[in-house]
């Protein structure tokens, strides 16, 4: 099952509605719609923002539904969604086990069903864009290296993993790909918390009591920046300065960039939110069309992104960027909260 991850205050679902309704004159193609797990935190009202830009440039209105958070009313969503024939469904789903019979069923209609951050591996889909979460761990275990490297002159010390709720995928991937980095590395002590639900009084707890044990520890890798302000407050608490202890994030929330630029956080693998939303875009004609994706390596919006062919359908995974205190204001970064001025171009 995925849990809800980056919980704090985003965009109001209602503005995203009210823009998705000013663009129906705009619309030639038909309606999209984007169902999303829930609208408690910015990452999924920010990415249905904008994929509902990059469609209307190519001619879809898409209309925006929050599951809550709860897989039957998400289910139910779905049921009324194919009563209205739509020319496609972009699903995040709240439970992705869940979600099967509700895409098998819009399939069976001839919707395409199109899988966004989450992953449903149990059907077929008609195409699935995420980050690569392996991969995004694997650059953060390479960004914590080379903040020991700096720091120490040598490749020793001790980290903290402070992972977020170990019942997400996104998670999974995350501390899979950071181990393997620090795997065998002989003088790196790593010490790997859980943080349920996602809760930030866990991590910050989890951080409190490690600083009590472990004094020494020289770098804190959380799974997202919504856990940064908590585990800065720990810091502070243990009597620790900005820099004194090294932190990094894997995801690029907007509590992580604010982290970088008061100093508390020294780098952040942002996940490449805006580049999965462009995905989708560039491949929708050739969705809707009935027409075979082509596997290879793609470029979107910079990132080198492949294309293959798995059980569960097209599957396309691309992989995340470092932000340190030179490029945080990037707006290519999906925590600053600006749609990226591109040119949707099929691919595929």
């Amino acid at each position: 099952m995925n849990f809800s991850r980056r919980q704090i205050g985003g965009l109001a679902l209602g503005a995203m509605a009210g823009l998705a309704s000013s663009r129906v004159s705009a619309a030639s193609k038909g309606k999209v719609y984007f169902l999303i797990p829930d609208s408690g935190g910015p990452f999924y009202p920010a990415s249905a923002k904008v994929e509902a830009a990059f469609l209307q440039q190519i001619g879809y209105e898409m209309i925006t539904l929050d599951g809550g958070n709860k897989s039957d009313l998400q289910l139910n969503q779905i049921d009324n969604i194919i009563n209205l024939n739509p020319t496609a469904i972009v699903l995040a789903a709240v439970d992705y086990d869940a979600a099967v019979p509700g895409v098998e069923k819009a399939r069976a209609a001839g919707i395409p069903v199109i899988a966004f951050d989450r992953e449903i591996k149990s059907t077929k889909l008609d195409f699935t864009s995420v980050a690569g979460t392996i991969e995004i761990g694997r650059i953060a275990g390479d960004e914590a290296i080379r903040l020991l490297k700096e720091r120490k002159g040598s490749l020793k010390g001790k980290v903290l993993q402070i992972m977020g709720d170990p019942g997400d995928s996104y998670v999974v991937g995350l501390a899979k790909g950071f181990g393997e980095k620090l795997a065998g590395l002989s003088d790196v002590t790593l010490i790997t918390k859980p943080t349920p639900q996602w809760e930030p009084t866990n991590a910050g707890s989890t951080a409190q009591n490690q600083l009590q044990a472990n004094p020494d520890i020289d770098v804190i890798f959380y799974h997202s920046g919504y856990l940064a302000s908590a585990v800065q407050g720990a810091l502070e608490a243990a009597g620790k300065k900005p820099g004194e202890v090294m932190c990094l994030d894997g995801d690029g929330d907007p509590g992580g960039l604010a982290q970088i630029r008061a100093g508390w956080q020294q780098a952040s693998v942002a996940q490449p939110m805006y580049a999965q939303a462009l995905a989708v875009a560039e491949v929708m004609d050739k969705l809707v069309n009935k027409q075979p994706l082509n596997v290879g390596t793609y470029q979107v919006l910079g990132l080198d992104a492949a294309l293959t062919i798995e059980p569960w359908g097209p599957y396309f995974k691309i992989p995340g960027k470092v932000v340190t205190k030179e490029n945080v204001d990037d707006p290519a970064v999906w925590g600053n909260g600006k749609i990226p001025d591109v040119k949707v171009t099929p691919i595929g």
